[in-house]
C-alpha cells in the first residue's frame, strides 16, 4: 500500500510541468481588450510580465569586509 501511495504521489509531482503554450478552454474566448485598446493582446502578451512586476535584481555583492559609514539616522531610542 506504501509504495502504491508513493508511485502515485511521484506521477502527480511530475504530471505538474506544463509545456505546452497556455490556449483558452474550447467554446471560450480571450478576455475583452482593455479599455481604450484597439488591439485584442494574445495569449502571449496577456501572460508576460511588465517590467514593475518582475523587476531586474541590481545586488552588489560585497567581496571584502568594509566599515560602514556614519549613518545621521541611525539615532538612539528616546
Amino acid at each position: 500500500m506504501k509504495k502504491i501511495l508513493i508511485a502515485a504521489s511521484a506521477l502527480a509531482i511530475a504530471s505538474c510541468g506544463q509545456k505546452a503554450d497556455l490556449k483558452p478552454p474550447q467554446g471560450s474566448a480571450l478576455p475583452p481588450a482593455p479599455y481604450g485598446s484597439e488591439v485584442q493582446p494574445s495569449a502571449a502578451e496577456l501572460l508576460a510580465l511588465d517590467p514593475q512586476a518582475a523587476p531586474d535584481r541590481s545586488v552588489e555583492l560585497r567581496t571584502r569586509s568594509e566599515e560602514r559609514e556614519d549613518d545621521p539616522f541611525d539615532l538612539p531610542p528616546e
